[in-house]
């Protein structure tokens, strides 16, 4: 497994392949019901955000901002703040009012955290409004670091201590898509589990057409069920680069005392038996019978289809997470990962990809902290069959003619992203599907005479 970081010099990073860290909060903060989203920054940030969650959820996505001006960047932010949440209450009258914080105001140094007390003291508003405040500067994150700083901030800011345990159990379930989400949250109720799951934006992010517009939308993670995850029996965060200073889950176990689980993201079928297993054991009950014929199914189907993907090479790009859980996968069905790419710098990659993979590592290439130039120079000489990634590596794709399954986040260029389904065994269905349409139609589109038998 190779890691070097090659021989191009370049002076300022091109097409990143990752987001902003405020971009993580915002979208945990709309997880959450009755909460608003608010940068402490300038304008255009928010405006940035607000534009990728839109064209990939397709949805109405507010998010405020205390809107800083060339004076407020020379004299600090606090009244901007002041006078932002006090119109954000005015306007949406929320249960929650989720602050992150932007490059500009950690730059100058505002203390967002002691303006907010300073605010409290002085009754802006109402004590039963809810306000969590998370340091998310992009200079020294992507959007998954602001992701786990605001579930970790909201958990913090919120859990209470809850002497008599409770029989629910706390998922927390990374960046995923909102049919994850609710896929997630069926394979739950088919176990009889009772549960929180922080954040849940499966219906504020992908929700039912209105008769009237609605500014905050129904959904979401009430701050009822965050305050009572501290007597929950166990928590289960989904993630193999997460650090304990990061993670939710490690909080309320030190804090509390609830048992905590660790979990790839549960893609192909080694990673999701992993975690049926562990609902297995929390629960002391057999996995439901129709996922047992999902398992089956998905089995069938990579015996049918090895013919087609045995030997084909791949590059796997975007969040950490989401290209180790693809490369487990892909290890399953015989294509051999070749380069995987991401914008985050954990340092932690390339040893959960080694513990997965194992001797099916080869000569695997890992390029971290990389944008999609870096991505580029490797590509010329791995020449790969399929990328597997965002729509941000599209550009990448068309350059080298090789086809583009689209998964996770951002997905500007089609629609129905929001519904994609990427996890467990109907998931893994799903993607294998995809990955073998996507190769076939390949074949056919090369092939001189465009056969229609494969």
């Amino acid at each position: 497994m190779k890691t070097d970081r090659g021989k191009r010099q370049s002076t300022v990073t091109r097409n990143a392949c990752k987001l902003c860290a405020p971009l993580g909060a915002c979208v945990v903060f709309r997880g959450i019901a009755g909460a608003v989203p608010f940068l402490h920054g300038s304008q255009g940030c928010a405006t940035y955000i607000r534009r990728y969650m839109i064209s990939h959820f397709r949805e109405p996505v507010d998010i405020a901002s205390s809107n800083f001006s060339e004076e407020t960047a020379i004299f600090g932010g606090k009244e901007n703040l002041k006078s932002g949440l006090r119109n954000v209450y005015t306007q949406y009258k929320p249960k929650l009012i989720g602050v992150a914080s932007t490059c500009l105001a950690e730059t100058i140094g505002d203390d967002a955290g002691m303006f907010l007390r300073e605010i409290k003291a002085e009754k802006v508003l109402p004590d039963d409004v809810k306000i969590v405040n998370v340091s998310t500067p992009s200079f020294k994150g992507t959007h998954m670091d602001g992701y786990y700083s605001a579930v970790r901030g909201v958990v913090s800011g919120l859990c209470k201590d809850i002497p008599l345990k409770n029989a629910r159990i706390n998922l927390f379930p990374s960046f995923l898509s909102c049919e994850d989400l609710r896929y997630l949250k069926e394979i739950l109720n088919d176990f009889g589990l009772e549960y929180v799951m922080l954040p849940d934006y499966s219906d504020t992010l992908d929700g039912v057409a209105w008769d009237a517009y609605k500014k905050i939308p129904d959904g979401g993670t009430t701050v009822s069920e965050i305050e009572s995850m501290g007597g929950s029996v166990v928590s289960i965060e989904f993630s193999s680069t997460i650090t304990d200073e990061q993670s939710a889950a490690r909080l309320l176990e030190g804090r509390f005392g609830v048992p905590y689980f660790n979990a790839t993201i549960p893609i192909g079928i080694r990673q999701t038996d992993f975690f049926f297993g562990l609902l297995e054991k929390i629960t002391k009950s057999s996995i439901p019978e129709k996922y047992n014929a999902e398992r089956g199914r998905l089995v069938d189907s990579y015996v049918d289809a090895h013919k087609y993907l045995f030997g084909k090479k791949a590059v796997i790009y975007g969040e950490e997470d989401i290209v180790i859980a693809m490369a487990s996968f892909l290890g399953e069905i015989g294509v051999e990962t070749v380069l995987c790419v991401s914008g985050g710098n954990s340092g932690r990659i390339k040893n959960a990809l080694g513990a997965i993979l194992g001797d099916n590592a080869g000569d695997l290439k890992i390029r971290d902290d990389a944008d999609f130039l870096d991505m580029e120079d490797e590509i010329r000489s791995l020449k790969p069959d399929i990328l597997i990634g965002n729509s941000k590596g599209y550009s990448v794709a068309r350059l080298f003619n090789i086809p583009l399954v689209r998964v996770f986040f951002p997905i500007h260029d089609r629609i129905g992203s929001q519904r994609i389904l990427h996890i467990g065994y109907r998931g893994t269905q799903n993607l294998f599907d995809r990955i073998v349409n996507t190769l076939l139609s390949k074949k056919q589109k090369d092939s001189d005479r465009g056969h229609s038998y494969l």
